[in-house]
């Protein structure tokens, strides 16, 4: 990638049409060429692609809950960790904050209770998400081996821990599938009001690949799209001149500069942005949503508002074609070093309902089958106290060989919880599953041999595993 890059872009057009639609190869007349089959050879657009095999799924939506829910008070109940509460914790332990650690075992504070015809056990503090246990798959077992947020993040998002420069799973699926819409961008991020996820853009990034297979971002506010209307006195008949001619000049200077692809982003973007005029108002608009509906993601109450409108703006989002969807909080509000008791139950506010509604919503409209639905950080706790002085200070600090996540939809089996950790919660210790494995799997699930789609780049061949141990998760598959 050269030194002008998309982010260099977005800051200079300040998040109007170009913010939107840089991310954008696809020109209108080559969106109705016919699916492609996927190859080993790069390209450089975002024309619809074929998958190796039938996809289960056709879009993905990510709730990426960043900093470490804690595991054994939401979703993993540990009976044996509350009889030992108190005591010394015989097991090695790798502390992130070793000036406040202690071998103390801490059970959870939260009652446990079985729900659905599955009988899977959730926390009291997650009352919604026990509403869909028949539709989801819970991964007891997941397991990143470092405790710290950005080797783990960037594990999840890019395939090895800690390396910087890969493209995100988001990237992977555009590249190897292209775009279902013409209207909108393929790939779309939804950051929270209060700022950015701890690692910021790494989270959506293209890496190696070119610049229209990164995230493009909403803003987390309205107007969501800065200057998506052009002046009134310029709309209508005169605009329709301005874009034609604009096109005639910027397709003559295409011809005289062939395969540059920086070049074709970027007037491809203003393409988009005609586009977008129309598809955008319209899918970002929620107003059009019934009282019910918006109800069910929990708009009525003000800890749940921020985080359920924009759950509903992802749904509304793949119903109109976008690809993959991700959702982001500020920092990473479940990195719970103290006050525990406190600051869990407040973020479970804040996301249990919206996100419970997404599976349910997307299930009554008959689109769950095709679309994967991800919950789950990077990270999970450790069963022992973090000391914060007082016992109301409490927290519990990260843990990184054992932890949960859920999936749904996409041919995902719902109704079931795989893998276990230890009699604490500590480590992962039946059918691990490694965030490469969540990738193949997600892959699969697409209709993609994850080994056999490849990005050239430096003159290696790159696959999103980036060629670690990897595996399919069969059991989790309907």
């Amino acid at each position: 990638m050269n030194a002008y890059s998309r982010r260099d872009f977005l800051a200079h057009q300040s998040m109007g049409f170009g913010s939107f639609a840089l991310a954008w190869l696809l020109k209108q007349e080559r969106a109705q060429a016919k699916p492609k089959s996927v190859d080993h050879k790069p390209h450089n657009d975002l024309l619809p692609r074929e998958s190796h095999f039938e996809p289960k799924a056709q879009a993905m939506i990510s709730l990426f809950q960043h900093g470490g829910p804690s595991h054994m008070d939401l979703t993993d109940p540990k009976r044996e960790l509350s009889r030992l509460d108190g005591v010394e914790y015989t097991g090695d332990i790798k502390f992130s904050f070793v000036n406040e650690a202690s071998k103390k075992l801490m059970g959870s504070p939260w009652s446990f209770k079985a729900h659905g015809e599955c009988g899977t056990e959730l926390s009291e503090l997650l009352p919604h998400t026990a509403e869909i246990v028949d539709d989801i798959c819970l991964i007891r077992s997941m397991h990143t081996g470092a405790n710290g947020h950005e080797v783990s993040i960037r594990y999840f998002h890019g395939g090895i821990p800690g390396v910087l420069g890969r493209p995100t799973l988001g990237s992977w699926l555009v590249y190897a599938l292209g775009s279902e819409t013409q209207n909108l961008p393929a790939y779309m991020v939804l950051t929270d009001p209060g700022g950015l996820p701890v690692d910021g853009v790494t989270n959506w990034s293209n890496g190696f690949m070119p610049a229209l297979f990164q995230g493009t971002v909403l803003r987390p506010k309205e107007p969501r799209i800065l200057n998506l209307q052009a002046p009134a006195h310029l709309q209508g008949k005169f605009q329709k001149q301005n874009l034609d001619l604009l096109q005639t000049l910027n397709q003559r200077h295409l011809e005289q500069h062939p395969g540059e692809a920086e070049l074709e982003a970027r007037i491809a973007s203003y393409e988009l942005a005609a586009r977008m005029q129309t598809a955008a108002t319209e899918a970002l608009d929620i107003s059009q949503e019934t009282e019910a509906t918006q109800k069910l993601y929990g708009l009525d109450n003000p800890k749940s508002r921020e985080y359920g409108t924009r759950c509903l703006i992802a749904r509304r989002l793949v119903e109109r074609g976008v690809r993959f969807v991700q959702l982001f909080h500020n920092n990473q509000p479940w990195d719970n070093h103290s006050s525990i008791k406190t600051g869990l139950p407040a973020i479970c506010q804040k996301t249990d309902q919206p996100a419970a509604a997404l599976v349910k919503d997307l299930k009554q409209r008959g689109l769950l089958d095709s679309t994967i639905v991800h919950w789950g950080g990077e990270i999970g706790r450790l069963p022992v106290t973090q000391e914060q002085g007082s016992p109301e200070k409490a927290g519990r600090d990260h843990n990184g060989q054992g932890f949960s996540i859920w999936l749904a939809g996409g041919g995902i089996k719902g109704g079931m919880a795989y893998g276990k950790t230890d009699e604490v919660g500590h480590k992962a210790v039946e059918n691990v599953v490694t965030p490469n494995d969540y990738q193949a799997t997600i892959m699969n699930q697409f209709g993609l041999n994850y080994e056999d789609l490849m990005y050239v780049a430096s003159g290696r061949e790159q696959i999103i595993t980036a060629n670690r141990p990897a595996k399919v998760v069969q059991d989790i598959l309907a």
